[in-house]
């Protein structure tokens, strides 16, 4: 019984939302062209399917994110790796990671604008910011976090730093590197609306702006559900492939 209500959980806990969307509806709190109905936005939503400039939309984005993403796990894992190689390198680039760290990646859009137009390269650049950093400090942590008693045993084998790299300290930062990935992709996501919004004519985020600018509050809504939607699916078959390839890693932190 308990097992099934928990299955349950999620589903009511949609079903109160949407409840009490429709009770602010039919109490005339807001105005149908501040918040219309559920069935207002699920009718648009259906429209848009049936036109197919949803998936169109989504596909575009999701095409942004991949490639950001991608180009921000490689980077913070060479990084990563030439840290835990080369410890004395540190010294030289923390300062300037961190500095980065903290500048939201939306304030640099009027620069990146500049220099690189409002092609694909801006978006791209703003994902890699967006995501590269949460991925880093994760990979770092892993690796500076591995056990300095496997780390002897290595020496008793005779194993050079790269060996020790590989069949030591590597999988014993696989759960921090996947929870990096994990947080890396949200942040990706997120970014990508923001500039997709300010330097795009495609895409979930221009959409989004597109619908506010011709005044269809359904439309926008939409595209908020449509985010999170993919970003939970995304999120989640992230997690499932990932559990399979480490047999099902109880400490990376999905369930």
């Amino acid at each position: 019984m308990k097992k099934t209500f928990s299955a349950f959980a999620p589903f009511l806990g949609i079903g109160i939302f949407f409840g009490l969307w429709f009770i602010l509806c039919r109490l005339e709190i807001f105005s149908t062209y501040v918040l219309p109905t559920p069935e207002k936005v699920f009718d648009s939503f259906l429209k848009m399917l049936a036109s197919g400039e949803i998936f169109e939309d989504v596909v575009i984005s999701f095409s942004r994110v991949f490639k950001g993403f991608f180009i921000a796990f490689v980077l913070a894992f060479a990084l990563g790796m030439f840290r835990i190689l080369v410890p004395a390198s540190e010294k030289y680039y923390e300062y300037i990671v961190q500095f980065f760290r903290n500048v939201p990646p939306l304030s640099l859009i009027p620069l990146l604008i500049l220099w690189c137009g409002i092609g694909e390269m801006t978006k791209t650049v703003i994902i890699i910011l967006a995501s590269f950093f949460p991925m880093y400090l994760n990979i770092v942590k892993g690796f500076t976090g591995c056990d300095k008693k496997l780390l002897e045993v290595g020496d008793a084998f005779g194993y050079s730093g790269f060996e020790k790299f590989r069949h030591i300290v590597l999988p014993y930062a696989s759960a921090d590197i996947l929870v990096g990935m994990r947080i890396g992709m949200g942040y990706s996501w997120r970014a990508i609306i923001g500039a997709e919004m300010i330097a795009a004519s495609s895409g979930i985020g221009h959409m989004i702006l597109f619908a506010q600018e011709m005044s269809r509050t359904d439309k926008v809504i939409v595209g908020i559900f449509v985010i999170g939607i993919v970003g939970l699916v995304t999120d989640k078959l992230f997690g499932i492939a990932l559990n399979r390839l480490f047999k099902g890693n109880g400490e990376n932190g999905w369930n």
